[in-house]
């Protein structure tokens, strides 16, 4: 009597495997971009901020290069340069000049210095964006750097300043002293570190407040930046979450065939244990 091959199963099973190759191929792509992103990052930072340099030598030393630094690229049309590239946002003019990739530019060298960084977001009372600046951590406090106009914020004493110093008016007048220029608006009463109201369907469900609920410092629990404005991490990461997320749905349809269909079959561990033998045993010489 034939064996019954249960076709449903066997497309199921090699559709998971399928996908499985290829989220492990991805990991394998978005691996080798990121690591030859982070190699070209290593030796850019190391040329503006020697890594052996105190925390705020090194943060001034970034907001020096982005202020004077003559040799860089100028695009023609800047809306068509992508602004989650690193190699982009380091190049060219016009990315430095705006508040959100020259704050992307300033949080990219300063990790590769070895520098605990993060984006934070000035909010309006609509929830829109004002302002985007970078939080450095210093001496125990995260201290605010803004990357646009080239400021570590200090008070009149010279002592280095956190959010919550900002958003007393006077503070922050002394702070934002010295660059004629700068926007007194750009205040510190509603911040954070990820504005889900951009994503309509976020708002909808009303999810910061869900969140606000069960972890109030969800926001600070990760560098959520690094995320969001790396593209190479992002699908790095991305590749990583896929990849595990089929290993265990490659688990479902195994459990199925061995507990209900009944069906002889070498499981995964057995086929990898079985191709390591064979390639690190002695190889027969065929007489």
């Amino acid at each position: 009597m034939p064996k019954p091959r249960h076709p449903v199963f066997r497309s199921v099973w090699w559709s998971c495997n399928l996908l499985l190759a290829a989220a492990f191929l991805g990991v394998l792509v978005a691996g080798l971009r990121e690591f030859g992103l982070r190699y070209y990052l290593d030796g850019f930072s190391d040329a503006i901020a020697p890594s052996v340099l105190p925390a705020e030598p090194k943060v001034q030393a970034i907001l020096n290069w982005m202020r004077i630094e003559p040799l860089r690229a100028v695009a023609a049309n800047p809306r068509a340069l992508s602004l989650r590239d690193p190699y982009i946002t380091l190049n060219y003019q016009q990315l430095l000049r705006v508040c959100g990739t020259a704050t992307n530019a300033f949080l990219i060298l300063a990790r590769e210095d070895d520098l605990s960084v993060r984006r934070l977001l000035l909010l309006a009372l609509d929830g829109s964006t004002k302002h985007v600046v970078a939080e450095v951590f210093m001496d125990g406090r995260w201290i605010v750097v803004d990357p646009r106009y080239h400021l570590i914020m200090k008070d009149a004493q010279g002592r280095l300043l956190t959010r919550q110093d900002l958003q007393n008016p006077a503070v922050f007048r002394q702070a934002v002293g010295p660059v004629a220029d700068y926007p007194r608006n750009y205040n510190y009463e509603h911040t954070t570190q990820v504005r889900l109201e951009r994503v309509p369907l976020f708002a909808a469900w009303h999810l910061r407040k869900v969140l606000d609920t069960i972890c109030p410092s969800w926001d600070e629990a990760a560098d959520w930046s690094l995320l969001l404005e790396r593209e190479s991490f992002f699908y790095f990461t991305l590749a990583w979450v896929a990849m595990i997320f089929l290993l265990v749905v490659r688990f479902l349809p195994g459990w199925y065939a061995d507990s209900r269909l009944r069906m002889p079959r070498f499981p995964l561990r057995d086929r990898v244990l079985r191709a390591s033998v064979a390639f690190f045993s002695t190889p027969e010489i065929k007489e």
